[in-house]
């Protein structure tokens, strides 16, 4: 069905034919080519392996860990865990890289290996083209038997992250308990199913919900976490008088609300609320992806901080975050990036803070929404045919707007007045992604679809 190879890793779909979808060759040939560069020049190296819930995940798992300890690699293996944890224990080991195996929002029949360096940061788009060059020369050198890596099974890091977040300077896990907190968590039969109740009750909140609780990887509904996919979750607030709702994509690194009454907080007022509380309590600037919503830019402003667009990626992000020493950013998609706790999207530790925020502004959900602007962000997608090149389709859309302020960064951005519309292609899928912003949701709605008029009339 689809393989996609990208500098940031390798995606696509279980099964098929070798070069075409993710097959075990694929699988082999990519781990292979990222664990020859990372053992470069070295006597000896450590890698930290984790997995999400998935179906295929326990395959992928061994087909990686056995590759690597072919080149003569050492393995710590997580086994069930999120991607903010490999991360975590990629510094804490002071291992030489990790790899994630996750497909992170994308149905089941997905799986993908994420790249990590020794920071326990997504690798650079120099290294991931090196990789990618490798994998296609098939470059590699296994080691002989008497040098084989070993492989240890940690799981210790369940346990040591949500430490981590509980001891976090600005989470406030004594506020978090006197609140009394009645919470609905939809986990999406990944391993969000054992790490959010975990770090709840770490919290101090007792009264837990868990919807699609079985680590199964069938997930329930569609897994990424937006309005349309999250009705069982809101309804079940509701109907358990609940203070909140908590959803999560499958490895954990993606977070949305929902308020009291069942009605959306929005995943981009994630960020905006965290970002309120952080700076509340710590003055800095701020980064957000160019897809993200311009209420936190505001919010920094009000703050006496600086705000700056990144373009779309956590690598940009934090590249951006690192340039203008940012004290909170992320991404729009509900992706939260706390520097000085690690450079990666965490649900956990915004978790940690969003409840820290709510308890020290003592109002409920709805009433902390609605001290936020009330804007509107469109998504929508449109799917391209195999090998349609998109620069003509965009540089006619420039020609039309040539009026506009325009913004190539990356991808499209147009401006019009007080709204914009992001134009790119994903580096995960085969699509256009369009992003439009208004104070309506109806005009918000208008301008992507003129957008997507556009690149149809253009294609």
């Amino acid at each position: 069905m689809a393989l996609i190879k990208s500098i940031s890793g390798i995606r696509g779909t279980i099964g098929g034919k070798p070069g075409d979808n993710l097959t075990p060759v694929d699988i082999v040939k990519f781990a292979a080519a990222y664990g020859s560069i990372i053992t470069e020049g070295k006597t000896s190296a450590t890698i930290v392996i984790g997995r999400d819930g998935r179906i295929s995940g326990e395959m992928v798992q061994q087909l990686v860990v056995n590759t690597l300890t072919a080149l003569g690699i050492d393995v710590i293996d997580l086994g069930l865990s999120t991607t903010p944890t490999v991360e975590v224990a990629v510094k804490m080991e002071k291992a030489d890289g990790g790899i994630i195996l996750t497909a992170s929002h994308n149905p089941k029949e997905w799986n993908a290996l994420k790249l990590l360096n020794s920071e326990g940061e997504f690798i650079s788009a120099e290294i991931g083209a090196q990789v990618l060059e490798l994998a296609a020369n098939e470059d590699f050198s296994f080691a002989a038997v008497d040098k084989l890596g070993t492989v240890t099974i940690n799981n210790s890091y369940l346990e040591k992250h949500i430490e981590a977040v509980v001891n976090y300077p600005l989470v406030n896990a004594k506020a978090i308990a006197k609140q009394h907190f009645k919470v609905v968590v939809d986990a999406i039969n990944s391993t969000g199913a054992i790490y959010v109740p975990a770090l709840l009750r770490a919290l101090g909140v007792k009264d837990i919900i868990v919807l699609n609780g079985e680590v199964n990887g069938k997930f329930a509904h569609n897994p990424e976490p937006l309005p349309e996919h999250l009705s069982q979750l809101s309804s079940e607030v509701v109907q358990q008088k609940a203070h909140l709702g908590i959803a999560v994509d499958p490895d954990v690194d993606r977070l949305c609300f929902v308020n009291e009454d069942g009605s959306l907080f929005g995943e981009e007022f994630t960020l905006v609320a965290i970002a309120d509380y952080v700076l509340s309590k710590r003055k800095g600037n701020t980064v957000s992806n160019m897809s993200s919503t311009k209420a936190l830019k505001e919010i920094t402003g009000k703050h006496g901080g600086e705000y700056s667009p990144s373009a779309v990626g956590e690598v940009n992000v934090v590249k951006k975050m690192k340039e203008v020493n940012a004290v909170i950013g992320g991404e729009g998609n509900g992706g939260i990036i706390v520097p000085d706790f690690h450079y990666g999207r965490d649900a956990l530790i915004g978790i940690g803070l969003f409840l820290s925020h709510l308890a020290d502004c003592k109002k409920g959900m709805k009433s902390l929404r609605s001290s936020y602007p009330d804007y509107f962000i469109s998504k929508n997608k449109i799917e391209l045919q195999k090998g349609v090149d998109v620069k003509p389709i965009f540089e006619k859309i420039k020609e039309k707007y040539a009026r506009n302020p325009i913004n190539t960064e990356d991808g499209l951005k147009i401006e019009f007045d007080n709204d914009w519309v992001h134009l790119r292609t994903s580096n995960t899928e085969p699509i256009i992604r369009i992003y439009s912003e208004s104070d309506f949701e109806t005009k918000a709605a208008n301008i992507a679809m003129q957008l997507m008029r556009d690149i149809k009339e253009f294609s």
